[in-house]
């Protein structure tokens, strides 16, 4: 695991060393009582969940690649109800 130190309004950036490669820019947006606000720009195209909603996507999809259904890009973009095969 990489550990990097960024205060307020720092950023890192992941990818981009081509031109043409997909990057992600991560600011520090806030800091306040033990909580950091992060700020993710990236292509709208490029999923971004947090780790909890990651996890139920990757629950829910078979085990065959060729079976899958796209997932959701966005985490608002899925609903709180568990999927249907965990039922």
């Amino acid at each position: 695991m990489l550990v990097l130190s960024r205060k307020s309004q720092e950023s890192v950036v992941v990818g981009g060393a081509d031109r043409f490669e997909r990057m992600l820019k991560v600011t520090v947006l806030d800091i306040r009582g033990g909580k950091v606000k992060l700020g993710f720009e990236v292509d709208a195209d490029v999923p971004v969940h947090r780790l909890e909603v990651w996890e139920r996507i990757m629950a829910c999809l078979p085990e065959s690649p060729t079976e899958r259904p796209a997932a959701p890009g966005r985490d608002d973009a899925l609903s709180e109800e568990p999927c249907k095969a965990s039922k």
